[in-house]
């Protein structure tokens, strides 16, 4: 089976049916497949490269998360977002998303930064 094929397929899967799965890979290959939490602190898309290096403002935003920090990934939305235990998983759980429309660069850095230390 080529790739192309095996992505289709597995594209099929429910959101449950892949966690099945990477778990019976895991037990099969003997090892653990964990993904690194990413926040990302980026500057305005719309802002050119000398525009990006001055930029004050800075979006923050939920790239992706491990499936196994995802209380703690959750907390940690909601300190930095104020919203509700169920909004802020809606949030995680609808990743990527926006955490902060508009932060400036010393406030994003250290929701990064915080983000890190709970799940990496």
């Amino acid at each position: 089976m080529d790739k192309e094929k095996l992505v289709d397929e597995l594209s099929k899967l429910t959101v449950l049916e892949l966690s099945e799965l990477k778990t019976a890979l895991e037990d099969k290959w003997g090892v653990k497949a964990a993904a690194a939490a990413q926040v990302v602190a980026a500057a305005p898309a719309a802002a050119g490269a000398a525009e990006a290096e001055e930029a004050t403002d800075f979006e923050v935003t939920l790239a992706e998360f491990p499936a196994d920090k995802k209380i703690a990934i959750i907390k940690v939305v909601r300190e930095i977002t104020g919203l509700g235990l169920k909004e802020a998983k809606e949030l995680v759980e609808g990743a990527p998303k926006v955490l902060k429309d508009s932060a400036p660069k010393s406030e994003a850095d250290e929701i990064v930064k915080k983000s890190r230390s709970y799940w990496c």
